[in-house]
């Protein structure tokens, strides 16, 4: 007799050949309607499932996880972060929980700088110019921006993405600074050139570019809070390709509308998907670039995820610990 397969929720569409296979493989249910699912809908999934595959959109929190079923074994994140989940929660329930790491490396990292840049050079100002039928010809004083080549950038979070921030940063001739909760090794310092700050403060203050690429923990809620923002030169750009709750969304605003720091290059926010009035009326005015929160969007990057997800199932499903298990240390 055919073993029966796992009974595996997936919250959101996944690109085709992933559900394809999860077809296959498991008792998949899909969202057709890829429509983020609400409390209600994300207790009636975990009441059913064996396993869940929730995204960042899906607040999976002690509320919801009192509401699981029995059956509910692994929850097997369809992304990096997992702060859209109490892991804590999971795992007294005996619920075990897996994310998908290291894929989305270079993508976030390319939007990194891809962010530097347009803020700095004044792209995205100057991409609607021509549309708009606003450019009258070339001239030596109009749209000028920053060079980059031999300004500061400070990485706040020296993982995966932060070093490979760090390796691109070096080619366009930035000179790597990093605050990150732990030194890296001496050897990755060498080869990235990196000079490493104990204090993030003292970090901050001395930057011409900082960019976030920590994870969102509530160690890290806030850590560019209002008094940091504070600390930064007026001259200085701040790039957010990790969560927006690591930034003090406000206190960013009122510094930017007052000109206290000279631009934004934001790819997440602090409530998204509602995004700040006064945030909107900013890039309205080309004071920063903002972008919906696709960092990560590459087609190899989601499929790549995706494997990732089939991997930590099909591992567990068949009684062995899944590559990719998350555990306390982690948080």
């Amino acid at each position: 007799m055919p073993k029966k397969k796992p009974v595996v929720v997936v919250t959101r569409r996944l690109p085709d050949v992933v559900e394809t296979r999860m077809r296959e493989l498991f008792d998949t249910r899909l969202n057709v309607d890829d429509k983020p699912m609400g409390q209600a809908e994300l207790i009636e999934a975990i009441r059913s499932a064996d396993v869940l595959v929730p995204t960042v959109t899906d607040k999976i929190d002690a509320a919801v996880l009192a509401q699981a079923g029995e059956n509910l074994r692994l929850i097997a994140n369809f992304g990096n972060g997992v702060d859209n989940i109490d892991v804590q929660s999971a795992l007294s329930r005996g619920i075990t929980v897996t994310n998908t790491p290291g894929v989305l490396t270079d993508d976030t990292a390319d939007m990194t700088m891809a962010l530097i840049l347009a803020v700095a050079r004044r792209i995205s100002e100057g991409a609607r110019v021509i549309p708009d039928e606003q450019w009258n010809g070339w001239s030596p004083t109009w749209m000028l921006g920053h060079r980059i080549t031999g300004k500061r950038l400070g990485i706040v979070g020296m993982g995966r993405i932060g070093q490979a921030v760090a390796r691109r940063a070096r080619a366009f001739g930035l000179q790597v600074h990093y605050h990150n909760r732990r030194r890296v090794p001496t050897s990755i310092e060498e080869q990235l050139e990196a000079t490493y700050w104990d204090s993030l403060d003292q970090m901050l203050a001395r930057m011409d570019i900082v960019s976030v690429n920590c994870p969102h923990t509530p160690a890290t809620y806030h850590l560019l809070s209002a008094r940091r923002l504070k600390l930064l030169k007026p001259d200085a750009i701040v790039i957010n390709t990790a969560r927006g709750e690591i930034i003090d969304e406000t206190a960013l605003t009122r510094m930017l509308e007052a000109g206290e720091i000279a631009g934004a290059g934001l790819d997440v926010f602090e409530h998204e998907p509602a995004i700040s009035p006064r945030l909107l009326k900013l890039a309205r005015q080309n004071k920063i670039v903002v972008l919906p929160h696709m960092g990560s969007a590459t087609i190899e990057g989601r499929i790549d995820m995706g494997e990732k997800v089939i991997v930590n199932i099909k591992t567990f499903m068949d009684g062995h610990r899944p590559p990719d298990r998350v555990v306390p240390s982690m948080l």
